[in-house]
C-alpha cells in the first residue's frame, strides 16, 4: 500500500540511500554484516536513519524529537521496548522530501556527535 508521497516506504528509503551513498563516513545498508540496523544508514558506524517496520526512524537531539512528536510529524520510538528512546523518532506520514530533510538533520547530529570528518 502506497503512503503519502506516492511511493512505498522501502522505495522511499532506497531514495534516501541513493542520496546519502558516497558521502564521507556514510555506510549504506548491506555494506556491513547483517545484524540490528542492517537496514540502516550509518555515519562512522553509528546509525542515523533506518527503516523499521516500513517506517523511517531517525536519531535527533531530544528537543527536536519532542518538537516533532508535539507537532504530530513523529512519534516516540521504543525499539520494541516499553519506554521511548529519547533521541529517536518515528517519522509520521511525511513525503519523501521531508524524509530527506530529517535524514540530513540526523546525519549532522550523529556525525557531529562523533567528532565529524
Amino acid at each position: 500500500m502506497a503512503r503519502p508521497g506516492g511511493t512505498l516506504p522501502a522505495q522511499r528509503f532506497d531514495q534516501l540511500v541513493e542520496a546519502f551513498a558516497g558521502r564521507p563516513g556514510v555506510t549504506a545498508p548491506g555494506e556491513s554484516r547483517p545484524r540490528f540496523g542492517s537496514s540502516a544508514l550509518k555515519v562512522d558506524g553509528s546509525i542515523f536513519a533506518m527503516l523499521t517496520r516500513d517506517e523511517l526512524v531517525v536519531k535527533l537531539p531530544g528537543a527536536r524529537v519532542a518538537e516533532l512528536v508535539a507537532s504530530g510529524a513523529g512519534r516516540p520510538f521504543d525499539a520494541g521496548k516499553r519506554s521511548p528512546m529519547k533521541e529517536w523518532v518515528v517519522v509520521a506520514g511525511l513525503d519523501v522530501q521531508d524524509w530527506r530533510v530529517l535524514a540530513e538533520e540526523a546525519l549532522a547530529f550523529v556525525g557531529g556527535s562523533r567528532g565529524g570528518p
